[in-house]
């Protein structure tokens, strides 16, 4: 019985392992006009009409990107901003592709006169996959030049947007202020 237990064991630790984390894959592209870090780090959100419009979704959004634009050094100060933010997040729901609608198994009967086919039927329906997009824009206040633009976009089948967000922000601001050129892929582990 000895023999049984520590493989067990094992494969329970394992999937405990897997269950605590996982990971965020967002594809990432970033320019940028800062040499260094802004001498004044200090900034303020700016919305678009349609963004104030949103209320409070526009705060929750706003709320995550200023948890990662805090990571990098920048504080939100309205009354003696040096940059002006502007945010934005997105979702949309797609279907899997088509390779989910295959053939399948079903129950069997008579196919036209020719023969018996038939087997259990193992049809279920594709998960929902999210497509998120996630971007800043951020400007010096006092000539509104643009110093910073990025944005990172992510698919998967978590529905927990708050928590895929803020992973998808500290991606998109990798590298701040001088982030690599070209896209790149950026893995960040979230609790699950």
């Amino acid at each position: 019985m000895k023999w049984i237990t520590l493989p067990l064991l094992c494969a329970a630790l394992w999937l405990t392992g897997c269950a605590s984390s996982r990971l965020v894959d967002s594809d990432v592209q970033s320019f940028s006009q800062l040499a260094r870090a802004p001498a004044r780090p200090t900034y303020q959100f700016e919305r678009l009409p349609s963004q104030q419009a949103q209320g409070a979704q526009q705060d929750a959004v706003e709320e995550q990107a200023r948890l990662a634009l805090a990571k990098v050094g920048l504080r939100q100060d309205s009354a003696a901003p040096f940059l002006r933010v502007q945010v934005h997040a997105r979702t949309n729901l797609q279907a899997y592709p088509d390779y989910w609608d295959g053939p399948g198994w079903g129950w069997g009967g008579w196919g036209g006169g020719r023969g018996f086919h038939g087997g259990l039927s193992m049809r279920f329906p594709p998960p929902t996959l999210y497509r998120r997009e996630v971007g800043l824009v951020l400007r010096e206040a006092a000539s509104g030049t643009v110093v910073y633009e990025t944005r990172a976009v992510h698919e998967g089948v978590w529905s927990d947007n708050p928590a895929v967000f803020a992973a998808m922000f500290d991606a998109a601001l990798n590298g701040f202020p001088t982030p690599p050129a070209g896209p790149r892929r950026i893995v960040l582990e979230i609790p699950r």
